[in-house]
């Protein structure tokens, strides 16, 4: 614990130096032929792998998390973003090698392996190294208590983990490695029954838990550990310089804290029975109402739009509830009215109306909140209110917080409920406490809902299995 203490404050030491070496000489000397290349360029070339923490769609475009921070550092530098996709964690430190990028930005571990030729950035997240087992089976004690094989990511820090772990604590630990983007191939043959026990983090657990609920942890191998980009190793330090100063203004400025609770906070609460029967309804129900969701989603994915009906009325399109609210969407009569729905149990027309609601929601928001923020916004008014939504605001920027942002709205909702805080709002009284609920398990909804979509595509792209020869590119001999 101490030898970690020690390493953030030698890291702070070093953040603060480079960031007045920085304030000093903004304006990037010709000293700097890192950084230099990359601003005569226009570009920062960015490699990546697919990962909880950036993906990709059919066309090539990255998005998430790792994305974003890159694009503000591509920003901060004053050059465009080129996110390449490779095919394993190996590829990208032979893109760095070959000078064809400049950063990783791939959810990477931090691992020493890398550090001949590799420098690692500031620390951005955290994950903890997990041991996942399907559910059902015998859940294990420790790596010794195994009997079967444990499937890692070739080039990844959990490969190098487990061959540490053989040497100096289980000898007869079996470890495969195979040659793919990411662990998440691992956990969906886990999920199948092909293989017993993978190791992967805890984001990626987490993630695909909504997906295939039957995965399970067994125990964490590692306490939390660093997240971080890499660049190449070099005498020159300009291109780490600048990323000391972005990370500490991403820092200052709340960055990071907000892309997490855009990215992650939805993933912390996991029920396997509510996970189970939402995945079987997808493969059962979805292709009744697809086409309504996506007829009527307006400005939001249509995919929010299914999760909102699930969670309202678990798709049943008679639901109705003792204070008087029916169908799919569960709208209120007063609501149907208004939006000149007729039959609130007729499918189209429910799914008309709250489409066309959540949208007149968000239309009446502020232009000061981010468009990728107000749907959240909107969902709360749904649940409590409009009038109870614009309390919340007011009451974060009462206490000096940001009422355009989720983040800080969010954690306020509860307080509607207490008589401390209603009493000086003008509409009262509200079950703020449900509001963050409800719009926390929307927000699970649709990462189940577009894990599926994508792994479902995926798999019929995929038409021919893999052959477990050509997976396994080594299984780690005895020390």
């Amino acid at each position: 614990m101490v030898h970690k203490k020690l390493n953030y404050v030698v890291i702070v030491v070093v953040a603060l130096f480079a960031a007045a070496l920085i304030a000093i000489n903004i304006s990037w000397p010709s000293q700097q032929p890192q950084l230099n290349r990359i601003l005569a360029r226009g570009e920062l070339r960015v490699s990546a792998v697919a990962s909880p923490l950036i993906s990709f769609n059919k066309q090539g475009q990255a998005s998430g998390f790792d994305y974003e921070l890159a694009q503000r550092f591509a920003d901060y530098l004053g050059v465009k973003l080129v996110v390449r996709e490779r095919d394993g964690v190996n590829d990208l430190f032979s893109d760095l090698a070959n000078n064809d990028a400049d950063l990783l930005a791939a959810g990477l571990i931090y691992n020493e392996d890398r550090l001949d030729t590799a420098l690692s950035g500031p620390t951005y997240y955290t994950v903890a190294q997990q041991l996942l087992y399907r559910m059902g089976n015998k859940r294990p004690r420790d790596l010794g208590d195994l009997g079967s094989p444990v499937w890692v990511t070739a080039g990844s820090a959990h490969a190098r983990l487990l061959r540490q772990l053989k040497a100096d604590k289980y000898p007869d630990l079996d470890i495969r490695e195979v040659a793919d983007k990411n662990s998440s191939h691992l956990l969906q043959r886990l999920a199948k029954g092909e293989i017993d026990y993978v190791v992967s983090d805890s984001v990626s657990v987490a993630q695909e838990q909504h997906i295939h609920p039957n995965v399970t942890v067994a125990f964490e191998v590692t306490e939390n550990q660093p997240l971080t980009w890499y660049l190449k190793r070099s005498e020159d330090s300009s291109l780490n310089a600048a990323l000391l100063d972005f990370f500490n203004q991403t820092r200052e400025t709340d960055t990071l804290a907000r892309l997490e609770e855009k990215y992650f906070s939805h993933m912390n609460q996991f029920n396997y029975v509510d996970t189970k029967t939402f995945i079987n309804a997808i493969n059962t129900q979805l292709a009744t109402y697809r086409p309504l969701f996506e007829k009527y989603a307006g400005k939001m994915d249509w995919q929010v739009l299914a999760a909102i009906a699930w969670q309202e009325s678990h798709w049943n399109p008679t639901a109705t509830s003792p204070t008087g609210v029916r169908g799919i969407m569960m709208l209120t009569r007063p609501t149907a009215d208004f939006f000149g729905i007729e039959d609130r149990l007729d499918p189209e027309q429910s799914i008309k109306g709250g489409g066309t609601y959540i949208n007149y929601l968000m239309d009446k928001l502020p232009d000061s909140i981010p468009d990728d923020e107000k749907i959240w916004f909107a969902l709360a008014a749904y649940n409590m209110g409009y009038g109870h939504m614009l309390d919340v605001r007011k009451l974060t920027e009462m206490q000096g917080a940001d009422p355009d942002s989720w983040l800080d709205v969010k954690s306020r909702l509860p307080l509607l409920s207490k008589k401390a805080y209603y009493q000086s709002l003008p509409y009262g009284y509200a079950r703020g406490y449900e509001a963050y609920r409800y719009v926390e398990g929307v927000r699970r909804y649709q990462l189940s809902l577009q894990g599926y979509l994508d792994l479902h595509q995926e798999e019929l792209l995929l038409q021919q299995p893999e052959e477990e020869t050509a997976e396994i590119l080594t299984s780690a001999a005895p020390n």
